[in-house]
């Protein structure tokens, strides 16, 4: 389909939610960031190293235009760069690429036959075979070393239960409302998924050669995690919670073996505090793994740990990092371990040897996160020292790149070169200012507009990012390119309860959010009017989620900023935490307890104790079926609005739940709204001849 149509069919879809004004001249149009690019981006994925060692597997992700979603095919290229060329590819997906240990079998998962099922490819014919034909969606598939099975984890439906016996059979013909939900669990409903049926996710293993899927976890618990076997294949390493308690313990989990030939499952590790992402090593005598003690902080450091493969002799490989780590690889060889962890808003693959001396080999993985700029990314190791990984940059989408241990760099894809090369981006800049507070530095970016004149006077949006526990950094964002493109400086920043600074950082905000994150951001927006270019009479605030709540906290607390967009925020704690999707977690780590006992506490950190400061147009904007930060909070927030009489309105996204930008056109509908938003209030430009003689 030509670019052209699916820009007539695009705008088709989502005109007349929006009107912006146009901020660069019609012969420049053609060169700038559009709402029509954002159906065309596309970003690398989920790096697998074939076993010759020569290439790399990937999933490429790009958007759907008739169905509105995202589309995943498999891709090969080679570590020179070359050869790049589909193995995977047409209108279904195809996702979650393994090799077999001996390179002669690739498994995946696609929808080429409508559900999503198990498939193997024989490389050396491209021969496929389906595995399964399953009901529930399954994940974290993971070859046996000898290549004769699969394990995955997968939902195990139960009928549930149910009170009320005696309803009367219903006459044949007859239609009858819908049959009562009866809802006994804690975590009923997820943010994404909705109300949660009833069941388990257990772990299965099926024959590489085709079979029968067979469970070998039992009891009411979950077992979701990634999945790992010793060498010999005949056992598997998972992390769980089997505890009576699990419902009350969002963050527990332990290390369990599970005996391939009959399930049975032994503790490997048994203490208070998450032990997860158990692998084992290529010589079969150690599991490396992430682990932390549960001190019942807001923001945890998570720990890469090693133990002997029968749970003895845990040690600390990283106790100095002060960063949480993830994604856990081991060195071909055995002697080492490689991780992700992010520092000072760089997404960094580190290495450690089972002696603890570290080392990093790239800073600059990223550029999976298209709507908002955080960190992010994925690697595979390639060789000694050698990794493959998601490279993030100011202005492009992840491609793939290589890194050696001397840490020079390939760049092995161009995903979006025809797409972008020839259009005028967003230069984006970093700042640093000290916090009035306490004078800790506090880290900014600066995107400036294409054709940006530093003579001239721009309009700012500070954008905030969520979590609140989380990080931006230089990262490529959609929405920062479309505010820069209409003509805005648009300033993100890493406040206070931001991660990748070390853990005290993090829990500055512990118990007491929002609170001096706002005085940072202040200093922030102060510290690019003083650069000169930003017209002060012309700010404007948005963000969502976490930013959501911030934003909403600075409209109580100034008048400075022109206009704002809350997007899905929480507006009072002591409703959020009744009626979000993760009480269990909330009421224990983000705050000093059960909020009714809380009731002053929570009350003095909720945006809407300041409603009636509030003099700001204020946009409210959030997903139809949020169940992360209920729509209830929204409304709450826009009816105090309006009953004070202040401008304000409120967008539902339809169909969306958290995460808004699951959907191309929703990604536009909400850039879009913001943009008209603010456009809205902007000062009227004074006529050419208005202030002539």
């Amino acid at each position: 389909m030509s670019k052209q149509i699916k820009s007539w069919l695009m705008m088709a879809a989502v005109g007349g939610a929006f009107a912006v004004s146009p901020v660069v001249r019609a012969e420049d149009k053609l060169n700038t960031f559009d709402y029509n690019d954002i159906f065309e981006l596309e970003y690398a994925a989920s790096p697998q190293l074939a076993p010759d060692g020569a290439s790399i597997v990937y999933v490429r992700r790009s958007a759907d235009i008739m169905k509105d979603s995202s589309r995943s095919n498999i891709w090969q290229v080679g570590l020179d760069g070359k050869d790049h060329r589909p193995l995977l590819s047409g209108k279904a997906n195809f996702s979650m690429p393994r090799f077999s240990r001996d390179g002669k079998r690739l498994a995946y998962v696609s929808s080429v036959e409508g559900s999503q099922q198990l498939y193997v490819r024989w490389m050396d014919t491209g021969q496929t075979a389906r595995l399964t034909d399953l009901q529930t969606g399954f994940g974290n598939i993971s070859w046996s070393p000898d290549g004769k099975w699969i394990a995955f984890s997968m939902l195990v439906k139960d009928k549930g239960s149910s009170l009320f016996k005696d309803m009367p059979a219903k006459p044949e013909g007859a239609t009858w409302a819908e049959p009562a939900k009866y809802i006994d669990r804690v975590q009923y409903r997820s943010n994404g998924a909705g109300f949660l049926p009833h069941g388990y996710r257990h772990i299965f293993v099926v024959p590489a050669d085709g079979g029968t899927a067979r469970q070998i976890t039992t009891g009411n618990y979950n077992h979701g995690g990634s999945i790992s076997w010793s060498n010999d294949s005949q056992n598997l390493y998972v992390s769980a919670d089997r505890h009576d308690d699990w419902e009350y313990r969002p963050l527990e989990s332990d290390i369990y073996q599970i005996r391939l030939a009959d399930g049975e499952i032994s503790n490997l590790t048994n203490r208070p505090g998450p032990d997860s992402q158990p692998v084992v090593s290529p010589t079969g005598k150690y599991i490396a793994y992430a682990r932390f003690d549960d001190r019942k902080l807001a923001s945890q450091n998570a720990d890469l740990f090693v133990m002997d493969r029968d749970g003895g002799n845990p040690r600390n490989l990283t106790p100095d990092l002060d960063r949480s780590i993830s994604n856990i690889q081991w060195a071909k060889d055995g002697k080492g371990v490689y991780f992700l962890y992010d520092d000072h808003s760089h997404t960094k693959v580190g290495y450690v040897n089972l002696k603890g001396k570290m080392k990093v080999l790239t800073d600059d993985v990223g550029g999976q996160s298209l709507g908002r700029p955080y960190t992010s990314g994925d690697y595979t190791v390639a060789g000694k020292e050698q990794v493959v990984f998601t490279l993030g940059k100011t202005d492009r989408p992840a491609d793939l790149a290589l890194v050696d241990g001397k840490g020079a760099v390939r760049q092995l894809t161009a995903l979006n070169e025809d797409l972008l090369e020839h259009k005028n981006l967003a230069a984006v800049s970093r700042m640093t200012v000290k916090s009035s507070v306490d004078q800790r530095e506090v880290e900014a970016w600066i995107a400036t507009p294409p054709g940006f004149d530093q003579s001239k006077k721009y309009p700012l949006i500070l954008e905030i990012h969520g979590g609140p526990h989380a990080a931006y950094s230089a990262a490529y964002s959609t929405e920062i390119q479309m505010y820069a493109a209409n003509g805005y400086v648009v300033v993100w920043a890493n406040p206070r309860g931001s991660t990748s600074y070390g853990e005290e950082f993090a829990n500055l905000i512990h118990h007491d959010y929002p609170s001096h994150d706002y005085d940072d951001l202040m200093d922030v927006v102060d510290g690019v009017i003083a650069k000169g270019y930003v017209d002060p009479d012309q700010l404007f605030v948005t963000g969502g989620s976490g930013g959501g709540v911030l934003t909403a906290w600075i409209v109580g607390k100034t008048d400075r900023f022109r206009a704002a967009v809350v997007a899905k925020p929480v507006i009072n704690w002591l409703s959020f935490a009744l009626t979000a999707d993760m009480s269990v977690y909330a009421s224990q780590y983000w705050m000093p307890g059960m909020p009714w006992e809380n009731v002053d506490h929570l009350w003095k950190h909720s945006p809407l104790s300041l409603v009636g400061n509030v003099k700001t147009p204020t946009m409210l904007l959030t997903g139809e079926v949020d169940y992360r930060t209920p729509m209830s909070e929204t409304e709450q927030y826009y009816q105090a609005l309006k009953l004070q009489k202040i401008d304000a309105a409120m967008v539902r996204i339809q169909g969306a739940n958290h995460g808004i930008a699951a959907k191309p056109s929703n990604l536009i509908q909400k850039i879009g709204n913001v943009l008209a938003w603010f456009e809205k209030y902007k000062p009227e430009e004074p006529s050419p001849d208005e202030g002539q003689e």
